[in-house]
Formats: C-alpha cells, sequence, structure tokens
C-alpha cells in the first residue's frame, strides 16, 4: 500500500491510500476522487518529505493526530464561496474545468528522490531481507530505536502498517531500472 497525502484544486489537504502508484493513476483519471471536505474531483498528490531522524535524542515527539469525520454530502456547502448553490430542480450541468494545481517538473521530481534515497542511506541501517522483522523489533521496544531501510514484500509491508508500524517505499529511480 502506498500513502499520498492529497489535495484538491481548492487547496483543502487529506490523506489517501492506494494498492499502488498506478491505482492512483487510475482512480484519478476515472473522477473516482474527490475531496471529502469540498466534494471537487480535481485532486492531485501533494508533495511529501519524509521525517528522518539519526538520534533518539534529536526525535521531537510526534503530534496526536487530528481524526475528524468527513462531512456528508448532505452538509458540504455545494458551492464556492461568494456563489449561490446550484438549484436542485434543474438537470445538473457538467462540472466546471479547472486547471490542476502546478506541480513539480519531473526532473525536480527525481532529483527530490534522489536525495531522499541519499538520506535514508547516510542516516540509516541497512537491514536487508530481516527489515520486517527488524521494524517489528525496534516498534515493541526490543531493539534500539533507529532508522532502518531493507527489503519487504507487498505483504510484509501491508502486515507492518496494520500493527501501526510506519513504512514508505523508497521511490524507484530511473537509473535503478537499467
Amino acid at each position: 500500500m502506498i500513502h499520498y497525502t492529497l489535495q484538491c484544486d481548492h487547496g483543502h489537504s487529506f490523506d489517501g491510500w492506494f494498492r499502488s502508484s498506478a491505482a492512483f493513476d487510475d482512480q484519478q483519471a476515472s473522477g473516482a476522487l474527490s475531496c471529502p471536505i469540498c466534494g471537487t474531483p480535481n485532486v492531485t498528490r501533494a508533495l511529501m518529505a519524509p521525517a528522518i531522524v539519526s538520534d533518539r535524542a534529536e526525535r521531537a515527539p510526534l503530534p496526536a493526530p487530528v481524526t475528524e469525520p468527513a462531512p456528508s454530502a448532505a452538509l458540504r456547502d455545494p458551492a464556492p464561496q461568494g456563489q449561490s448553490p446550484p438549484n436542485t430542480s434543474e438537470a445538473p450541468s457538467a462540472p466546471a474545468i479547472t486547471s490542476p494545481a502546478p506541480t513539480p517538473s519531473r526532473a525536480e521530481f527525481v532529483e527530490a528522490v534522489r536525495a531522499l534515497r541519499a538520506a535514508v542511506i547516510e542516516h540509516g541501517t541497512n537491514v536487508g531481507s530481516a527489515f520486517p522483522e527488524e521494524a517489528r523489533r525496534i516498534h515493541y521496544g526490543e531493539a534500539e530505536p533507529r532508522g532502518i531501510y531493507g527489503e519487504a514484500n507487498l505483504d510484509d509491508a501491508q502486515s507492518l502498517l496494520e500493527e501501526g508500524i510506519n513504512v514508505l517505499p523508497i521511490p524507484t529511480l530511473p537509473e535503478d531500472r537499467n
């Protein structure tokens, strides 16, 4: 599973989980995604940065998660601010066409992924195929807390997430495919 921070064209941010990057692309292209706050289908991935900690003393406490239920369709304001709600007795009109939020170029994205990977390698410990077991040991206090990276299959990653252990895949770079 892949976790994305998503953003609508009205600036609302929310989280989404997808089986793969392609699953997100398919849902976005088909219009299956919508903002839980305003209902717009114009949703894109927001730029995300990982938290990398090299020493336990540097670790700041995480803020408590804020959870709010998504408003029901009946409670949503169907019109943007400054506009009156649509007349529901008329036939629905086609959705307004809006331009997507600006996104970084592919080159900027690849450079950001390279920097992310370099930071993970510099500040983390490669535990290889023992990643799922070592992540559990750290999570349950059986091993020293530290940043680790390694290999896990989709089932192992899913199990870790279900146990409340945060894991994220390191994106593949173009040179990794050679």
